[in-house]
């Protein structure tokens, strides 16, 4: 897709501050993070959200998961807990139409907060 932001970092078109890559995978530190720790991880090929995932049942969502598990801990948030957030579509807050787990943790991130 040509005109997808995170195609074009995937593509290395787009200069990101990158943490981690697979074969299939690739996670980058959020711009805008909500947490001491948030990265983005990203499927390679390009499905527009976290049900057009589900839908292409080839796997890439175990490896989005896995890779996230394996940031959490290299980033060293796995043992205190991570969060890890996959928006659909626009009422769920989804921005960017190329899936993406947010990576969130390095806080306390329980609610209510406690």
């Amino acid at each position: 897709m040509t005109d997808c932001l995170f195609c074009k970092i995937a593509a290395k078109e787009i200069p990101a501050d990158l943490v981690y890559e697979t074969e299939r995978t690739l996670a980058f530190r959020d711009i805008n993070p909500q947490a001491p720790t948030h990265v983005l991880v990203v499927s390679k090929a390009h499905h527009a959200d976290a049900a057009a995932l589900a839908e292409a049942d080839d796997g890439l969502a175990d490896e989005l998961i896995k890779a996230a598990h394996a940031i959490a801990v290299q980033e060293g948030v796995a043992a205190d807990g991570y969060r890890l957030v996959f928006n659909t579509g626009p009422g769920a807050g989804q921005t960017v139409f190329h899936v993406h787990g947010h990576l969130l943790g390095g806080r306390d991130l329980r609610w209510p907060p406690g």
